[in-house]
């Protein structure tokens, strides 16, 4: 049943192959939910288009797109995740230097883009000695944020793409595409102060990449807490997108 809602992403705010960034376009669906939520994307969400959202019996909610399934939502229990010891920021910072996008369709990302100057440049590469990848991230644009603490759908945003090169850790030159994305918000996120996005590996089952990333204070303070599956693919997908099945 539908009550009128709708998500929208700009076209700004898009990811590979001229589509929604995964991360951005599930908070925004997690806002119709409550947390801890849990999002499974169906097909690339379409940008500058609002979509409608559909509520169940169940309480979970789907989206569509001119009859096209692209994503669908639901509430879930709190996180249970072993969550590593956050690197610093400055270890952070370090990791961040050696990073290397594997696909150049990733650099026009809003959130991890090497060819976005005005994007987040989460650039989450491997810290030394250590099976995560990490990156520092100080949210400084003033649309990220309202009365001072970071929009949870930024939050969400970069929660995914520091998940896809955990992933990739294990699988160097790993193609993949966000399927499913839960996250936590734990404590706000304070804008303008400097954080550590940190994620790592949670094992593979066939094309399906599982891992876990979160969003630390300079004081190692955990903010948000998120486990993602990635969908390998052999290329970035078109007009259909690889799903995670339930």
């Amino acid at each position: 049943m539908g009550d009128g809602s709708r998500i929208e992403v700009r076209p700004d705010l898009n990811g590979p192959a001229g589509s929604g960034q995964g991360g951005y376009a599930c908070g925004l669906l997690a806002g119709h939910l409550g947390n801890p939520a849990e999002v499974t994307l169906r097909s690339p969400v379409p940008l500058g288009r609002p979509l409608p959202i559909e509520r169940r019996e169940d309480g979970s909610v789907v989206v569509s797109d001119r009859g096209t399934l692209v994503a669908e939502g639901r509430r879930v229990k709190p996180l249970d995740l072993d969550v590593p010891v956050p690197p610093t920021v400055e270890q952070a910072r370090e990791a961040s230097q050696r990073f290397e996008s594997p696909l150049e369709i990733f650099a026009g990302c809003f959130v991890c883009g090497e060819g976005r100057e005005d994007g987040q440049r989460v650039f989450a590469a491997q810290v030394a000695g250590r099976q995560l990848v990490a990156s520092p991230w100080t949210p400084s644009d003033e649309w990220l944020a309202l009365e001072g603490v970071v929009r949870p759908e930024f939050v969400w945003a970069v929660l995914d793409c520091p998940t896809y090169f955990a992933s990739a850790l294990a699988r160097p030159g790993l193609i993949a595409m966000l399927g499913r994305l839960a996250v936590e918000l734990i404590s706000p996120v304070r804008f303008g102060e400097p954080h550590v996005v940190m994620a790592w590996p949670l094992g593979s089952e066939g094309r399906k990449h599982d891992a876990g990333c979160v969003l630390a204070s300079a004081r190692g303070e955990v903010l948000a807490l998120a486990r993602s599956i990635h969908i390998e693919v052999s290329e970035v997908p078109g007009p259909a997108a690889p799903s995670a099945s339930r």
